[in-house]
């Protein structure tokens, strides 16, 4: 059976992403100094609440934008605690990621009455295909042989998230805005000393990341599942972090990383459906992941220790 076809590189592009928009809330937010690991949370609280917006007001656009404010609203939570109140980011975002595991089932149960199996996956399947964030066929090239088909025909956040790759650069390299996001990242005692407000910087930072979060739930609930489910985000929001780091912080690095990623899944699924063992399938995004880690740390070492003999010849 012939694996890589026209819909398993479809298919790639399908489910990277979700992984690219937490990629890029990664990479933003580690360019600012931000650290975020609650990715996986806000993902989970927005995929919730957009699919429910969209169920009540029978509008996919008014769901996205609820998506994307309730990702902006916690990733600013999250920035009160570590900012203001000086707690631990990593501990916040443990708790964002606890909530939205936790907290929505609770949630779900609260504002739907809906009721859970033993095994609490139920899902709230509102997202019919008339509320479904739409597809787009891209007039001329969806004729073309081949490539056409791989292309075209995906979601509009999905040719969103690839124009953010590059919006991030020009907002990281060609603003200044970016410029004091990277300031405060490298130096925040320098960037005071010249004006900069690190305070204010930093929730932009996280709050930048925060909608971009928001717009991968809302994705994953909205077009990619058709509804909200327990646990849905299956970790993209960590395998976002890894793919930050693979990429080497820059948006195109881990925009490469991303699609790796995107590539294992769509892999384990095709694998999966020629009727091997689910089990034996099942952690082949997981290696993909720490394979693609330690060759990035072995590049890195490597550049690091060019670097240091460099320096020694000078």
């Amino acid at each position: 059976m012939n694996i890589f076809t026209t819909d398993f590189f479809f298919s790639i592009i399908r489910i990277a992403t979700p992984i690219l928009l937490a990629t890029l809330a990664a990479v933003v937010g580690e360019k600012g100094g931000v650290s975020n690991i609650g990715l996986e949370g806000i993902m989970m609280m927005s995929a919730l609440f957009g699919s429910l917006t969209a169920y009540w007001t029978k509008s996919w656009f008014i769901g996205l934008l609820i998506a994307m404010l309730v990702g902006l609203l916690e990733a600013l939570l999250m920035g009160f605690f570590a900012f203001k109140l000086k707690t631990d980011i990593i501990l916040v975002g443990t708790a964002v990621n606890m909530i939205g595991s936790g907290g929505t089932i609770f949630l779900v149960k609260v504002i739907t009455n809906a009721t859970m199996d033993q095994s609490m996956t139920s899902t709230t399947s509102l997202i019919t295909k008339a509320l479904q964030i739409p597809s787009v066929n891209i007039p001329l090239i969806k004729d073309i042989p081949v490539l056409g088909k791989i292309i075209s025909g995906h979601s509009i956040l999905t040719y969103l998230a690839f124009l953010l790759v590059w919006l991030t650069i020009v907002l990281l390299y060609k603003t200044p805005l970016g410029l004091n996001i990277r300031s405060v990242g490298e130096n925040p005692n320098a960037a005071s000393s010249v004006g900069v407000s690190v305070a204010k910087v930093r929730y932009i930072t996280i709050g930048i990341g925060g909608i971009l979060a928001g717009l991968g739930g809302a994705y994953m609930s909205m077009y990619y599942a058709m509804g909200w489910s327990l646990d849905m985000v299956a970790g993209r929001g960590f395998i976002a972090l890894a793919a930050q780091s693979m990429g080497g912080g820059e948006p195109v690095g881990s925009m490469l990383a991303a699609l790796v990623f995107g590539f294992a899944q769509a892999l384990g699924i095709k694998v999966s459906a020629t009727g091997v063992d689910s089990n034996l399938v099942a952690p082949i995004p997981y290696i993909v992941t720490i394979i693609s880690l330690v060759i990035f740390a072995i590049n890195q070492r490597r550049k690091d220790q060019k670097r240091h003999a460099a320096s020694a010849l000078n």
